[in-house]
């Protein structure tokens, strides 16, 4: 026993290449890989895959919206509807109203569109829709002039035009190389159902309320969704509102099975939170009942009506998010098949997931069988970046969670990734917001780097309209859909554009533009060298502050390593970029910097960047071709943090070269089946396990394939379904506990050297206010004895954790599941820290996840250098939250402490709630 209490030694190992980038002032290191004792294979293991390239990771979008680009034709501005505004929905004068834009419109500026080097245009929803809803007042309604409004999901708006008009669109796109994309929406319709117990319809829970059958019997709709069964409705009985439709509307909507109230969930508004995110009403607009088969079957037909007879080549997909997840399960599958039977084999779908967590959204790729969804955390980290001059770690951290999207036919490389759009505002916007009273030309060179950071790395490059003629506004939603044509919207006259005099006042259709121009080169630069869309993408450099972020792309054919390098400082930056060989020569292909470069023997590159600005560089020859494959072992697989219905399974992988990793699962006694293929470090999947149950065995194995077609096995290793059964206690024992207040060192029961656990977390935490400075070794002991003890890595019975600290706070963290122990150390205090999220309204701010709500801000307490925020009141509910630093998203952390992470929930009784910010762990708990 006593033993266990010494240091042990063991032999050290030398770290991947691969992953050798360090985070920390100046590096970023990506987890550390170790050599694996497995020996390379003699013959190729026929279960070695490459990393998955749907045929849409060359995609460069353009996302539009018909009413407010183009007016090719003012015969169809009120649609067929007369001149009342209020009936027809036209009025150019007004933000909210249709302002006069078609397919015709389109069509007729498609060398301009073209001319930015799109190959694919989104068009918003452009069905008919309810021309004009509101209170019945000009000053309180709006037109459906954005299409989110559908009644007839058969027909194009006659404000926009006809079917044959768009047919002739998508024609005329298709003979230019172009793909055409629909903006399509499964979640609800136009408000037409109103209720008869009340106009305001608050949102009514299922344990309340629950549905009833036709004779009136209590079930449960989960039972049913993702079947071809359903119990028979009764409007008058079944739903906690009485629907009722007026008589004048009773037929409006097509196909007419969308006129059954009884196909809508009829529940009230929804607060976007909890239960009600999937059940309820978008501010009235009618949810449909997206687990009766007959919605489900109805949408299907709906959509491969417009395949088949348009040639429709992908669908955005609108409010994927509120929609359940059989829902999905069939819909994704079923429409892509079908494409693929009206010959679209490279259909493509992806879907609107409001989330910035990839543990969320990468659930819809992955388990729903989607195939991409819009990546809302790249736009957040790309702001960050670019605009906002954020630590360029944060990007290192962002792209690290890159594999949560890994599986057997889809990965990251799929994504949409945007920098705004017309939900949320502009990226023209932001930049101007954050750098109030910069001027004109810094503001343009923060948008170029921008779309500099999106066309370099992984996903498909979103354009929003109007963005590369330098649109700004006052924010999202109306104040982001200005007209490319000349307008007569007052609140758009006074928008200040970047990169130009002009205004809106006038046409803006300027291929001189500057940020035209940048973008333009951006694509035709990328088509030139396809490595930069489609290749492989590794991080290799974060400086930890406002610098050069860097990441190589590789093609898995050509062998051929790109560098990019971006600058967010405002000064020039120099860096030594590791790559994958040592001397070997550079060419640049971007940017300004010297025209010749070579790594030196550490294969290191040393790269300028000048302020805000981006460099490229290429390899002059090409990888040198393996000699063996590398060892590869597997690490213990572990219920991932953020999603328990989630296996964490990683590979470490000996060398350094490109090299592409396939793991493998199978239950007890099944067979061995694909999960997924990685081409960068860290190597690792997030296995979907939510179909076992929870204590069932999963034995995984991973190949790795090299660059010469060699491949080598690990040995299998087990993980468990579900969270790990936690010790009743653990002790922070070593070196340190006389410190701590303990009677002697080394004591795995001593009171002052408990840590505590946090369920939200899944982690153990002992914060310490003020250890004395000095050299400590410790381990995890479980259960208030030696009997099971763990050291350094994790290892049962292993070696002491070696910790030299300088004094002052501390917090120790130990996670059954991997069975680590760390310690933590403060950095700088931040300027302010607050909890932004779903309760800030109940907090007294103006709205919800608003960082820098003075009701949300934590206080520093010097005593233990927690960060506290005490509530006397805050309402039941189920609630979301972050922590925020200093004001603002730019640095943030969620569940884990992990930056960027997923969103902490808990759910609240009501009353007294206090949260607490540990600067160290980055841990937000709530007591």
């Amino acid at each position: 026993m006593l033993s266990r209490n010494r240091p042990h030694h063991c032999p050290q190992r030398p770290l991947n290449r691969i992953a050798a980038v360090v985070l920390a002032t100046a590096a970023l290191t990506a987890t550390a890989i170790l050599p694996a004792g497995a020996a390379p294979a003699n013959t190729a293991d026929p279960a070695a895959q490459h990393s998955i390239r749907g045929g849409l990771s060359d995609q460069n979008f353009y996302f539009v919206m018909a009413d407010r680009f183009n007016n090719g034709t003012t015969t169809n501005d009120d649609g067929g509807l007369g001149s009342d505004p209020m009936v027809s929905g036209f009025d150019p004068t007004r933000k909210g109203f249709f302002n006069g834009g078609d397919l015709k419109g389109l069509q007729d500026q498609l060398d301009y569109i073209q001319g930015l080097g799109t190959n694919s245009l989104w068009l918003t929803p452009s069905f008919k829709n309810k021309a004009v809803q509101g209170d019945g007042t000009l000053a309180n309604s709006s037109a459906g002039y954005h299409g989110y409004w559908v009644t007839d999901f058969t027909q194009i708006d006659p404000h926009l035009g006809t079917n044959a008009e768009l047919k002739t669109l998508i024609d005329a796109a298709h003979a230019r190389g172009m793909k055409v994309y629909f903006d399509i929406i499964t979640n609800h319709t136009a408000d037409v159902i109103q209720y008869q117990e009340t106009s305001s319809a608050p949102y009514i829970s299922k344990e309340s309320e629950p549905y009833r059958t036709a004779t009136g019997e209590v079930f449960d709709d989960r039972d049913y969704a993702g079947k071809q069964e359903f119990p028979a409705l009764d409007a008058a009985t079944s739903f906690p509102y009485t629907p009722l439709v007026p008589a004048a509307e009773k037929d409006v909507k097509v196909p007419s099975w969308l006129n059954d109230p009884t196909l809508y969930h009829n529940r009230g508004n929804t607060n976007f939170a909890g239960e009600d995110s999937l059940y309820g009403d978008f501010f009235g607009l009618d949810d449909l009942f997206t687990e009766n088969p007959t919605v489900v079957n109805g949408m299907m037909d709906v959509y491969k009506t417009w395949i088949r007879d348009f040639g429709i080549d992908g669908f955005r997909i609108d409010t994927m998010k509120h929609v359940n997840d059989e829902f999905w399960q069939q819909f994704g599958p079923q429409v892509l098949s079908y494409a693929k039977e009206q010959g679209k084999d490279e259909f493509f779908m992806f879907g609107e997931v409001f989330d910035t967590s990839k543990s969320i959204t990468s659930k819809f790729t992955t388990k729903n069988r989607m195939q991409a969804v819009l990546d809302f955390g790249f736009q957040g980290a790309a702001r960050s970046f670019a605009s906002q001059s954020s630590k360029a770690t944060g990007l290192a951290d962002f792209f690290n969670g890159d594999d949560w999207y890994t599986d057997a036919d889809s990965n990251v490389y799929q994504l949409p990734t945007f920098l705004g759009n017309h939900d949320m505002g502009r990226i023209g916007t932001f930049i101007a917001q954050d750098n109030a009273g910069a001027s004109d030309a810094e503001l343009v060179e923060r948008d170029e780097l921008a779309h500099e950071l999106m066309y370099f790395s992984r996903g498909n490059p979103v354009i929003y309209y109007g963005d590369e003629q330098g649109f700004t506004g006052a924010g999202g939603d109306q104040d982001s859909r200005q007209t490319m044509f000349a307008s007569k919207v007052q609140e758009y006259l006074d928008d200040d554009l970047l990169g130009t005099s002009a205004t809106h006042a006038a046409d803006n259709f300027n291929t001189e533009h500057p940020l035209y121009k940048k973008i333009s080169e951006l694509a035709a630069l990328t088509a030139e060298h396809p490595a930069l869309r489609s290749g492989a993408q590794q991080n290799r450099y974060a400086a930890d502050g406002a610098g050069i972020y860097a990441f190589s792309r590789i093609d898995a054919k050509d062998q051929r390593e790109y560098i990019v390098a971006v600058n967010n400082s405002e000064t020039a930056q120099t860096a030594a970029i590791p790559t994958y060989e040592a001397k070997q020569p550079f060419k640049l292909v971007y940017g300004d910097a010297p025209k010749n470069a070579k790594t030196d023997s550490q294969a290191n590159l040393a790269v300028t960047v000048p302020p805000l600005s981006a460099v490229v560089y290429e390899a002059t020859g090409q990888l040198a071709k393996s000699k063996a494959a590398p060892g590869v072992v597997l690490e213990k697989p572990v219920t991932a943090a953020g999603d328990a219905s989630r296996l964490k399974v990683t590979a470490d992988v000996d060398g350094n070269s490109f090299y592409e990793v396939t793991f493998q699962a199978r239950p007890a006694g099944g067979e061995w089946t694909p999960i997924g293929t990685d081409d960068n470090a860290p190597y690792q999947v997030f296995h979907d396990v939510s179909s076992l149950e929870t204590g069932s065995a999963v034995e995984y194995r991973a190949v790795v394939l090299d660059n010469r077609g060699h491949t080598a096995a690990s040995e299998p290793k087990s993980g468990v379904v579900g969270e790990a059964t936690q010790p009743e206690t653990v002790t922070v024992a070593g070196s340190l506990n006389t410190e701590l207040g303990c009677t002697e060192d080394w004591q795995p029961g001593c009171e002052q050297a408990l840590m505590s656990y946090e369920p939200t977390h899944r982690l153990w935490q002992l914060s310490v206010p003020n250890l004395p400075a000095g050299s400590y070794e410790f381990k995890a002991a479980l259960n208030g004895s030696w009997d099971e003890n763990y050291g350094a890595g994790g290892e049962l019975d292993g070696p002491n954790v070696v910790f030299t600290h300088t004094g002052g706070a501390v917090t120790f963290l130990y996670d059954h599941a991997t069975n680590v122990i760390s310690a933590a150390v403060p950095g700088q205090q931040p300027a302010a820290v607050s909890v932004p999220g779903s309760l800030n309204s109940e907090l007294g701010c103006a709205g919800d996840w608003m960082p820098d709500c003075a009701q949300a801000q934590l206080s520093l307490d010097a005593a233990d250098g927690l960060w506290k925020l005490s509530v006397a009141n805050l309402a039941a509910g189920s609630y979301e939250f972050k922590a925020a630093i200093n004001g603002s998203w730019a640095e943030n952390y969620g569940l884990a402490g992990a930056p960027n992470g997923s969103n902490i929930t808990f759910k609240h009784d009501g009353g007294p709630v206090t949260f607490l910010y540990d600067p160290a762990s980055h841990l937000v708990t709530v007591r």
